[in-house]
């Protein structure tokens, strides 16, 4: 019997991943549109249309230009950043429960920015930036550097109860700079809670550079992160380059992270579901996960925003409330499943 050629089934699974990262996209423009039109005052799909097509301010047409717009836009980009930095952390770190927030980035490059805004006066998103890349950055060193320490090797779990516990402590400097200082705890105010409204477009124009390089660099990481994930020796015998991935990834998380936390405040949990729920459609191959993690963290970005505009209707619930509420239980479940891995 002839045996039927080895490419057949890779070609069915790319069409089969292609064929749903389509739907995915299909979906997330599904709910841009919805971004547009539902919130506490609800616009018709032809006052939407009438909105991106024409001039006129009048109506209702302001709400969507000026306000749902920005929101949506911003919603999509740091959505985009989650899904990748999240990924990335989990592909390089080999740590399946990585995430910018559980491992207190977002935490760190929230206290660079408030001391920024607090200490030196700084107000526009191009000036305080700078600083949410800083503070990434530095609380990502400091984290994993604890969690290597000693002699015992570093394993996720022992990564993740760093984060939490530096990010508990940046937390608290925080807050005590916020209420040291009130004019910089009222300017943050929505801003700590991860919220999406109030933006102008100015502040999804500023940060979509940053996105945009560290979405190329994690392109460019893909097909490394499948040789990284079996292990440094290996991989390295196997001709992967490890520290330039590594390098690579840390600045592209930097900059994820960084401009995810500047534009929208810290959002939590994207980073890290988005992963696992692709991978059970994927597979294990991360150039489709990174793929995936593009258009479905901002599907799941938008769907948390919009369920905020009207579950507690006419108020608000920001989009990192309810992104906390989905993600805390998942990630519960993924220490006791690995939990139970072991046993």
């Amino acid at each position: 019997m002839r045996p039927a050629p080895p490419s057949r089934p890779r070609r069915v699974s790319a069409r089969r991943n292609g064929l749903g990262l389509a739907v995915a996209a299909a979906l997330l423009g599904v709910l841009c549109v919805l971004s547009l039109a539902v919130g506490t005052q609800h616009v018709s799909l032809g006052t939407v249309w009438q909105a991106l097509t024409s001039g006129s301010t009048t109506g209702q047409e302001w709400i969507v230009r000026d306000l749902r717009i920005p929101r949506t836009v911003l919603a999509v980009l740091v959505g985009i950043a989650l899904g990748l930095s999240g990924t990335l952390i989990q592909g390089v770190g080999r740590n399946p429960l990585g995430d910018t927030e559980v491992l207190g980035i977002n935490a760190g490059a929230g206290l660079f920015i408030v001391t920024a805004i607090a200490l030196l006066g700084l107000q526009g998103i191009w000036t305080y930036i700078w600083f949410g890349f800083a503070g990434a950055l530095f609380a990502m060193l400091l984290v994993y550097l604890i969690g290597m320490a000693g002699r015992a090797a570093a394993t996720p779990v022992r990564v993740l109860l760093a984060g939490v516990a530096i990010g508990a402590v940046m937390d608290g400097l925080g807050f005590a700079v916020r209420l040291r200082y009130p004019r910089a705890f009222d300017n943050m105010r929505f801003w700590d809670a991860g919220a999406l409204d109030g933006r102008p477009l100015d502040v999804a124009l500023a940060i979509s550079p940053f996105i945009a390089v560290g979405a190329i660099l994690s392109l460019i990481v893909a097909r490394s992160l499948n040789i990284t994930a079996v292990g440094d020796d290996l991989a390295t015998s196997l001709g992967g380059n490890v520290v330039r991935t590594q390098v690579l990834s840390l600045v592209a998380v930097t900059l994820l992270a960084g401009a995810a936390t500047a534009g929208a405040g810290p959002i939590g949990f994207v980073g890290l579901m988005v992963p696992h729920a692709v991978r059970r459609f994927t597979g294990p191959d991360w150039r489709w996960i990174l793929a995936y993690s593009v258009v479905v963290a901002p599907v799941v970005l938008l769907a948390a925003d919009i369920v905020g505009r009207v579950v507690i209707a006419p108020s608000e619930l920001p989009a990192g409330i309810v992104t906390a509420f989905v993600g805390a239980p998942v990630l519960i479940w993924l220490i006791r499943r690995r939990g139970a891995d072991r046993s």
